[in-house]
């Protein structure tokens, strides 16, 4: 942890979600000295998890900030290239490394483990609980919970992800905000039959694709990501034996490796399932409520989002201390300076869907001639400047943090 300063002592803030926006508004808080407690639903802190990577400056400047930058390089998958297979493995297309995993790339587990032992002795994390009703007055905001006792906080923040209870609660249902992108996707493990070592495979048909990749170096284990275009589903995202059901049916008669893998999904104890689809709310704050990350701009995939949530994890802290805690012109600067950026990097995530799964066969031929011209050295900087665009699209001002030990 870092020599906190004391300029937010006074200050209690709810935080509900421990996955990555959560642990980060909760360390830039604690460097503060506010009293932050951070709520999870899960049992424990959840490991695994999709990789997640890193562009530019602006996402340097933040996670060295923090103090975690150094870390995360030591952590991180070293993925090597993607390459794009026909039916019978043939390879079509390779798409360099960074092109898929930017500056830096880790196991979003691994993100969230790193934040959390970093405040864990100055955060109260509480896990196997949720916020159950929020009431707000002039003074604070009451908080009820599924199971423990009632507690008042200063502040609260949504921190929750796309399927955000907290804005539930406080900005409506979730129908109002949640824009669906006509795809669905998957993601488990499976084993590495392939004996792939950092590297990964896509095979797609019209429609649908199946990706599978190694991104740790373990020998006997990979990860399987697929995804398909579909109307929308009606279905219960915490029945697993149905999420299985609507997979082996999506994706039946598909080529490749696709019969092993819909075997390895049998087995899978931990699946992976949602929509491909973008959080667009009116306002991102109300009244004493903030919301934060997927909860407030979520992109499911392709929409550099945990980058926006760590950056935005630190302008929201950095905002509240240069207001001295003051949540009315805190907030009224976090709305002004992160809903643009936030945007901007969700407007690059509208064509995941199509990339991975093209429509007809005439697509997937044009994607992978496209991917072959950006697989050349000069299009692959152009391509990667085009996408640290969104992720730049921000200028931090200097918040009065101290320097990390």
């Amino acid at each position: 942890m870092t020599k906190q300063t004391k300029n937010l002592g006074h200050l209690t803030v709810l935080i509900s979600g421990a996955s990555v926006a959560g642990p980060a508004l909760a360390l830039n808080l604690a460097r503060l000295g506010a009293r932050a407690t951070v709520v999870e639903k899960a049992p424990a802190l959840r490991g695994g998890g999709f990789a997640v990577d890193f562009r530019g400056h602006v996402h340097r400047t933040v996670l060295t900030a923090m103090g975690i930058w150094d870390e995360i390089h030591a952590r991180q998958t070293h993925m090597g290239r993607q390459t794009v297979v026909g039916a019978d493995g043939t390879p079509r297309v390779d798409l360099p490394a960074e092109m898929m995993s930017g500056d830096v790339e880790i196991f979003r587990g691994e993100l969230a483990r790193i934040m959390y032992e970093r405040t864990k002795d100055d955060v109260e994390y509480v896990f196997g609980d949720s916020i159950a009703s929020l009431a707000q007055d002039a003074d604070g905001v009451e908080v009820t919970f599924d199971k423990g006792a009632p507690r008042r906080f200063d502040l609260v923040v949504g921190a929750d992800g796309l399927h955000s209870l907290t804005r539930r609660l406080v900005f409506g249902d979730e129908s109002r905000y949640l824009r669906f992108f006509d795809h669905y996707v998957a993601g488990f493990d499976v084993p590495n039959d392939l004996g792939l070592d950092r590297t990964g495979r896509l095979y797609s048909e019209p429609g649908r694709a199946v990706c599978i990749g190694n991104y740790d170096g373990d020998p006997d284990r990979a990860g399987a990501l697929l995804v398909f275009r579909s109307e929308r589903l009606s279905y219960d995202r915490r029945d697993v034996a149905a999420v299985k059901r609507i997979l082996a049916e999506r994706f039946a008669g598909m080529g490749w490796e696709t019969p092993a893998v819909l075997k390895a999904l049998e087995a899978a104890d931990d699946v992976y399932f949602d929509a491909i689809a973008q959080i667009h709310v009116d306002r991102l704050t109300e009244g004493r409520v903030a919301l934060l990350g997927d909860a407030g701009f979520g992109a499911t995939m392709g929409g550099m989002g945990t980058g926006a949530a760590i950056v935005a994890a630190y302008v929201l802290a950095g905002e509240l201390a240069l207001a001295g805690g003051d949540f009315r012109t805190a907030y009224a600067e976090y709305e002004t300076r992160v809903r643009d950026f936030a945007r901007g990097c969700q407007k690059i995530s509208g064509n995941a869907g199509p990339f991975f799964a093209p429509a007809t066969e005439r697509r997937i031929r044009s994607r992978d001639r496209m991917y072959r011209l950006l697989g050349s050295r000069p299009l692959a900087r152009f391509f990667k400047r085009l996408t640290e665009k969104a992720a730049t699209g921000i200028t931090l001002r200097d918040y009065p943090f101290e320097a990390p030990c």
